[in-house]
């Protein structure tokens, strides 16, 4: 089959790759349409060193072969993290962070590819009427919709996204259902035009003065902070823009390491929360639902996996026929 395969320096198109076997508990999808993410791109730069296998993780398939007879035939997403099912994090509503968990496309083979695996209980079925084009959001809007699950966003208080990109759209659009006064920050212009029906919005720029970050009057700053610009810079502008005794929601994977002044962090008494993987079914709900919506995807066959990367569409991707 073909597939999109990384080999520890760089991707690699490939028609020798087989149909995967899927065992109990799993079945085998056909992948219709798969998203390229910038955690994607990031694995190309180093960000997980040790992978060797089929690259993605956001899709849209149909079920081929299972042994649940109930999914047969439905066109379905899935989440990405297959914990070990006996563990503490497993046996407590954390398998996303099984230390032995099985992640499609970063430590196994992936959804770049005519077909894949995945664990049952992983597979969500597209309710009627979803097209397979926006259906396809699912893996990233629940991400967004994390941040609702780990943090009371206070609609009375005011909030800030950073990154004007694929996820911080997503992000800005979850957070102003809320309706909290919100504002995102970018850096590029046209892009901000985006977040205009439902977000003020800033560049980053606004907020340097000289070498250094202007200082701010409490009013300018923000009680809750999400970081999604996947850029180190993204932490350090968020730790200069939160209120004290606000909170900072990470967002960004990126390769590399960043140095930060921790001291700000008790001082200031901020709290920090990591956020990663989110909930399926209300990212169904609100797709189909008509709540959120994003720009058409751009679709390449995946021999042309080089222009699908440096694409600077809102979301680039792969068609399988």
């Amino acid at each position: 089959m073909k597939a999109l395969y990384y080999d520890g320096k760089q991707a690699v198109y490939r028609e020798d790759m087989p149909i995967p076997e899927y065992d109990e508990g799993h079945s085998l999808i056909k992948i219709m349409i798969a998203d390229i993410c910038n955690t994607d791109r990031e694995i190309l730069k180093g960000y997980r060193p040790d992978f060797r296998g089929i690259m993605g993780h956001e899709f849209v398939g149909w079920v081929v072969k299972s042994h649940d007879p109930s999914l047969v035939g439905k066109t379905v997403v899935g989440e990405l993290n297959e914990g070990c099912g006996t563990c503490i994090y497993c046996r407590s509503g954390r398998e996303k962070h099984c230390l032995l968990r099985k992640v499609i496309g970063m430590s196994v083979d992936g959804c770049f590819a005519e077909y894949m695996t995945l664990a049952d209980h992983l597979i969500h079925v597209i309710p009627d009427g979803l097209p397979p084009e926006q259906a396809v959001f699912t893996e990233p809007l629940a991400a967004a919709i994390e941040i609702t699950k780990q943090v009371h966003i206070d609609p009375s208080l005011n909030a800030a996204v950073i990154g004007d990109g694929r996820l911080a759209y997503m992000i800005a659009q979850v957070l102003s259902l809320s309706g909290v006064s919100l504002t995102v920050i970018g850096k590029h212009p046209d892009k901000l035009k985006l977040f205009e029906p439902f977000a003020d919005t800033a560049l980053y720029d606004d907020y340097l003065n000289g070498g250094g970050y202007r200082d701010l009057k409490a009013d300018e700053c923000f009680e809750y902070v999400v970081e999604a610009s996947g850029n180190e810079s993204g932490i350090h502008l968020a730790l200069n823009i939160v209120r004290k005794m606000g909170t900072i929601i990470l967002k960004s994977t990126y390769a590399g390491t960043t140095g930060l002044n921790l001291s700000m962090i008790p001082v200031n008494e901020i709290t920090i929360i990591g956020s990663r993987c989110g909930p399926f079914e209300p990212a169904l709900k609100l797709l189909s639902e008509g709540r959120v919506s994003f720009p058409k995807v751009e679709l390449y066959d995946l021999m042309d996996f080089e222009k699908a990367f440096s694409s600077d569409a809102f979301k680039a991707g792969f068609r399988f026929e």
